[in-house]
This record gives structure tokens, sequence and C-alpha cells, in this order.
């Protein structure tokens, strides 16, 4: 009847025989589950969790030789800090019969020597030291410490030449700002000490008399190099600096010449040559009332010296006439090296524009001592005036 008339399946649904007909047709078990029934889910069978290991000791069980070496450091690095030396030492030495491949006991032991100004045996210790970490391959931070501490003790014995090697040593192993410092330290040392093995105040004198004829010859530059020689050998002469201010006038070098009158001045306030010719030079950098100070000076040591009467006067003189007029003025201002760098300066420029236009900003830029002390220095070269 359904193949007949399909339309019919609708009505027969509701009898169980039509079901279990189709089913069989289709292929379908009667006894299983319709196929849109979703199946439950069975989680799986949970697996027991492992036991936990027992946790073993982060440290390896150390031999026996080093427990006891290690015991002994111990005890030695509590005498040490009771500067109870000796007993310290007892125990360091007792550290290394255990165990003689740690170069820390070595290390340990130059300490105290150093501290009981021991320097050669700290030194021994020391390459002992270093000889032990190499064989054993310590770390290289120790063996930068035993570098170190020779550098120290030879600092020490003032063997600075010795000491900057060690430094170096240490620095090549292990780099840290502290032996940098140190070995900056030896090196200024060192350079100080060449400084004074180099002075000679005989050969001092010699270069200074072939300075003296080169100079009578016109030969300045020449002559500036023996004037040199002569002051390495012998810092402390004032002349030496006045006589290489001479060629450097000759030369129109005058900033070097005026460097070289300070220095005179400075080793001997009484030489009256080294204010003379301070004056000159400032005079022929175009600053006479810089240079009226220096005539002072030397007139104050010699109140009858003609040169120095004679460089007063024409720079009284060259001041009064160049008082009024602008243009003097400006040459004058400018021949001062402080003037020029100051108007090289872009923000000083830029304030004396504002000063220019706004009178009242100079108020605030007064507050500032290092741009009221550059305003100061144009205010005295005539440069600029305020109302």
């Amino acid at each position: 009847m359904l193949q007949a008339n399909p339309s019919l399946l609708g009505q027969k649904l509701q009898d169980p025989n039509i079901l279990t007909t189709l089913s069989v047709l289709i292929g379908l078990d009667p006894g299983e589950e319709p196929m849109e029934t979703e199946p439950v889910y069975t989680p799986p069978p949970r697996k027991p969790e492992p036991k936990p290991e027992p946790k073993k000791n982060s440290e390896p069980e150390l031999p026996e030789n080093k427990k006891l070496a290690k015991a002994e450091k111990e005890k030695g690095n509590e005498f040490y800090k009771k500067k109870a030396f000796e007993q310290a030492i007892q125990h360091y030495n007792k550290a290394i019969e255990y165990d003689p491949t740690d170069i820390t006991f070595y290390n340990n032991l130059a300490a105290v020597y150093f501290e009981q100004k021991e320097f050669d045996k700290c030194i021994k210790e020391c390459e002992k030291a270093i000889e032990i970490g190499r064989e054993n391959r310590a770390d290289f931070k120790l063996i930068a410490k035993s570098f170190l501490r020779i550098g120290n003790a030879y600092k020490k014995l003032k063997e600075y030449q010795n000491a900057k090697i060690y430094y170096e040593k240490s620095m090549s192993e292990h780099r840290t700002p502290e032996i940098k410092t140190l070995l900056s330290e030896i090196e200024k040392i060192i350079r100080e000490e060449e400084r004074k093995a180099y002075v000679n105040p005989e050969l001092a004198e010699k270069e200074k008399e072939i300075g003296n004829e080169l100079f009578k010859k016109g030969e300045y530059a020449t002559a500036v190099k023996h004037y040199t020689e002569a002051i390495k050998r012998n810092p402390e002469d004032a002349k030496l600096y006045s006589n290489r201010a001479a060629c450097y006038t000759k030369l129109a070098a005058f900033d070097l010449g005026l460097k070289d009158c300070e220095k005179c001045v400075e080793l001997d306030p009484k030489f009256i040559k080294g204010w003379i010719r301070k004056g000159h030079i400032l005079q022929g950098m175009q600053q006479p009332s810089k240079a009226i100070s220096a005539f002072q000076k030397a007139l104050e040591i010699d109140p009858n010296n003609a040169e120095a009467l004679n460089g007063y006067r024409a720079c009284s003189i060259e001041t009064a006439s160049g008082s009024g007029d602008p243009e003097k003025i400006r040459q004058r201002a400018m021949g001062d090296p402080e003037v020029q760098s100051i108007l090289r300066d872009p923000a000083m420029r830029m304030i004396l524009e504002q000063m220019q236009n706004d009178p009242r900003a100079l108020q605030d830029h007064l507050k500032n001592p290092d741009i009221a002390a550059k305003i100061q220095k144009l205010l005295e070269s005539g440069l600029i005036a305020i109302h």
C-alpha cells in the first residue's frame, strides 16, 4: 500500500509494526537507540599520579679532605677579621695541606702577608696561587684577584712600573672599575716620577744658554724648543718662562706668551721682568687697561723702572685717547680673546638683542651669575653701555 501511495506513510507511522519494518529495511537493529540520540561521554579512568621522588641535595657531597679544608679556611677568616694574623696563617696553611688545589686558600694567605707588610711573601704566595689556579682551571676572577694583589704589593714597595704591569694583567683576566681606577692612578704616579727624575738644573741652564744665543740671532722658533727643554729640566725657574714668553711675543703668539708670563709671576711675584713682559703682551693684544695693571705691579717692585714707567704712560695715553672714539674702543675690545668668545656665543647674542629691544630683560639676566659676569665684561670693554 505504501509502495503504491507513499503519501500514506505519515498516517501509518503511528503503527509500531510499520516502525519495526522500516528499521529492518534500512539496516537498524530494532533494539538500538535512534540515530539522533547523542552518546553519553564517559571520561577515561584517571591514571594514578606518580609519587614524588625524594629531593636530592643541590650541592654534591664534598670529599672529606675538602670539608676539612673549608672548615680551616673559615677559622682562618675569623682570625683574619680579628687581625689575629698568626693564627689566621696557621689555619690557611692547614687548609692548603688538606686541599692544595684550591686557589682561594693561597689568596687568603697572601692577604694576611699584605696586612703584615710582608710584601715579598705576599707576591710569592700570589704567584703560587696563579700557578695552582691555572692548573686547576680556577675562575678567572680569582686569578685576577691574585694579579691585583701583586700589583698592590709592588705599589707599596714603590716599584710602580711592576705595579702597572700586574694591574694590566689583572685587567686582562677580569675588568672592573676598581682595577681601572688603580691603573689610572699608578700611570699618573709614574708620569710624575718620570718628570721629577728628568729635573736637572745644570742641564736646564745649558738649554737656556742655547736658547739665549738663538734668540739673539732671531731664530725664535728654535729658541722656543730649547727654552721648553730647559723648563722640563727645571720647571720651578720663573726666568725660563719669561724667556720663552719673549720668544712667543716675537712670533706674535700672544696667548702663549701671556700664559708663560702668568706662570712666571706665579712662581716669583717679585720678578719684575715677568710683570713688564706681561704688560707688553697685553698692550700688543690691545688690552691697555689690563696692561696698566701689569705695569703697576712692576712699579710696586721698582718705582723707578724706566721700561715699566714708559709702558704705563703709553697705555694710559692710549686709554685716554681712545675713550671717546667708538672705533678704537671696538678694535681694542675685539682684540680681547674673552670678549671674542662672549660675542661668538649664540645665547649671548640673543640676550644682547633682547636687552636692546626690552631693557627690562636685563634684570632677569643679571640673576644668572655666568651671564652677569659676561655682561660685566662687555661693559668694561666699552662695547655696551647701560643707560
